[in-house]
């Protein structure tokens, strides 16, 4: 594939503009039959090379997608929950339904929700048609002194 080829799939496929990369082990939460974007599903499968992992997953991921609605709870506390699934240093993809949408939530809320659960924010995307996304990193552990 020629370097403009790679910059242009950049630029067109959600899943490679979240940072996704071939090999990551990516773990869902809050999956719904109903009510996610089952295009960008597959994007993030085709660029990582891999499925996407559920909740039940008993090892670390590299990433977590986190489909989070309005009425689905405390977003800080699954926030945080989704911490504690992934590498240090790994990033949460927080996938909400857009602006009008059932299940709309306040990109305040978001960013105050990331805040407290000690994640630091990019701004939103979208990354589908009914689907804003936006991605939520770890702090890197610091570095011992020696």
């Amino acid at each position: 594939m020629s370097a403009t080829a790679d910059h242009a799939e950049e630029r067109t496929n959600p899943a490679v503009r979240l940072g996704f990369q071939p090999g990551q082990v990516v773990q869902e939460i809050g999956y719904d039959d109903d009510d996610v974007d089952q295009e960008l599903r597959e994007a993030i499968e085709e660029v990582t090379g891999t499925d996407l992992v559920d909740e039940d997953y008993d090892d670390v991921a590299d990433a977590v997608v986190l489909w989070f609605r309005d009425d689905d709870g405390d977003l800080t506390d699954a926030l945080v929950d989704a911490t504690t699934y992934i590498e240090e240093g790994g990033a949460i993809l927080l996938f909400t339904p857009k602006t009008g949408r059932d299940g709309y939530v306040e990109p305040s809320d978001i960013s105050e929700a990331a805040t407290t659960a000690g994640l630091t924010a990019s701004k939103s995307i979208s990354v589908g048609k009914d689907w804003s996304g936006s991605r939520l990193a770890t702090p890197k552990a610091a570095k011992s002194k020696r």
